[in-house]
C-alpha cells in the first residue's frame, strides 16, 4: 500500500521503484533493467558504477546475483515511501551485528532515493559508505 497513490505520476513513480526493488535488486532479475532504469542511470552509491550497465555488472558479475523467483512481497520491512514530483524516497529497517559486539544486535534505518525521468529511475542515493 505503500507504492499507491491518489495522484497519477507520483503512483507511476512509486510503482517503477517498487519494481526496482522487488525485481531487481531482491529477485536479481535485472536482464528487465531496461524496463525501470533509464540507461545513463546516475549511482551516487560509491560502490556501483553510474549507467545502467554498471549496476547490472555491479549485482550480476560483481555480486554474483543469480535471478530467482520474484516475491509476492519485499522481504526489507518498509516504513515510509516518500514521493515529490519525480523524486521517490523507500525507508526500511534492517537489523544488524553490533560492530564492536557481534553477538549483540541493533536496528537502523535505511534509505534509497530515486530521480525519476519518462517513467524509469534517472538517479539513485542510498545511504552506502565504501565497502572495506
Amino acid at each position: 500500500a505503500l507504492f499507491t497513490d491518489s495522484d497519477p505520476l507520483r503512483h507511476a513513480n512509486k510503482q517503477v521503484v517498487y519494481h526496482i526493488m522487488r525485481d531487481l535488486i531482491e529477485a536479481g532479475h535485472w536482464g528487465k533493467a531496461d524496463q525501470f532504469l533509464t540507461e545513463r542511470y546516475i549511482q551516487h552509491n560509491p560502490n556501483v558504477a553510474s549507467g545502467r550497465a554498471g549496476v547490472v555488472n555491479f549485482f550480476t558479475e560483481i555480486l554474483k546475483v543469480s535471478p530467482k523467483p520474484v516475491p509476492e512481497r519485499l522481504s526489507a520491512p518498509v516504513v515510509q515511501v516518500l514521493a515529490e514530483e519525480n523524486y521517490v524516497v523507500v525507508v526500511t529497517v534492517s537489523t544488524l551485528p553490533t560492530p564492536a559486539d557481534p553477538t549483540k544486535t541493533y536496528t537502523t534505518s535505511w534509505f534509497d532515493m530515486f530521480r525519476m525521468k519518462d517513467g524509469k529511475a534517472d538517479e539513485h542515493w542510498d545511504s552506502a559508505t565504501l565497502m572495506p
